[in-house]
Formats: structure tokens, sequence, C-alpha cells
């Protein structure tokens, strides 16, 4: 875990359905339509028809852009929809599309007053994004929020595997 000022963020192994924070982050695609990985089990443990017809009123999102729904059955008050990058070998703008879906996550969780959050490993999955790119990203989009004074005081990067989590531990280590 890193300690810095007013906030910390935390690296875990787990099933981000489960976690007690004010929002989670969900990597949906832009018809907010739910779907598989973590798309699909958010939607799933939030009561898949409440979450769909709340999603269907929102008219889908587009890349980089972000959406909001009550958590409905989750522990989590709010759910924050993202679209992140299709990865297509990275000169399509998909660095700058996935640091916005970590930036504008934490500006509306900040505007909702949500001071915990739960990220996935957003584009990871099946978007084909390359893990060590798109850690480093994560990393220092949301560093530089929270150095930035956004009042989330609790970030978790919540990883599907060990390895992944790795690789958020290493990118949050002190640099020297």
């Amino acid at each position: 875990m890193l300690l810095r000022d007013n906030y910390r963020i935390q690296v875990i192994v787990g099933d981000i359905t489960t976690l007690e924070v004010e929002a989670v982050v969900n990597a949906a695609n832009s018809r907010l339509a739910g779907g598989g990985g973590v798309d699909g089990a958010i939607h799933r443990a939030a009561g898949l028809e409440q979450l769909q017809q709340a999603c269907a009123r929102l008219g889908g999102c587009p890349p980089g852009e972000v959406r909001l729904t009550p958590g409905f059955q989750l522990p989590a008050r709010a759910i924050i929809h993202t679209v992140g990058p299709v990865w297509q070998g990275g000169g399509q703008g998909e660095p700058v599309v996935l640091r916005s879906c970590y930036r504008k996550s934490i500006e509306l969780a900040a505007s909702q007053g949500l001071r915990s959050i739960a990220f996935p490993a957003i584009s990871c999955g099946v978007y084909g994004y390359p893990h060590e790119a798109a850690v480093e990203i994560a990393v220092s989009e949301v560093r530089a929020c929270l150095d930035e004074g956004m009042p989330v005081a609790s970030v978790v990067f919540c990883c599907f595997s060990e390895a992944m989590a790795d690789l958020y531990r290493h990118s949050l280590e002190p640099q020297q």
C-alpha cells in the first residue's frame, strides 16, 4: 500500500464486485450492455435487470468517457462505467483514451463525494492493451489526480491475477 499525504493506493487480487468501497469502476463496452469479464461480473452482481435498465437510459458511452449508475446490489454505492480503448498497436490514440478513463473516473467520483474507488485493469482483457503499458498509465494518471488534490482518499487496483497485481506493485514502488 502506498500512503501519501491524505490518500492511499492499494493493490489486491480479488473480486471487484465484493469490495466495500463507495464506487467501483466498470470496464464497459460503448453500449453499456454488459458482456464478459469484469463488465459481466458487475452486471450480474449488481442485479442484471436493474443495471441493464439504468444503463439503457444512459444511451451508451464513448471511449474515454464515464457514466454513473447506482451500485444496486453491490456493496459499492455507485458504479462508474468507462469505456477503454481497443488496442490497435498504440498509434490510434489509445494511451490518451486510457488516461482519460482513469482521470474522468476519479473526477466523477470526487464530484459525487465518493471518497473510495476501485479500478479493474481497464482494457487489459479482450480489448488487448499490453499489460505493462496499461498499468503504467493507470498508476501515473491516478497519482497525478490525487497529487492535484482531488478529494478521493482511497484507490484500489483490483486485479484478476497475482501476475497483474505484481505489475501494479512494481509500478507503485518509489522511483529512485
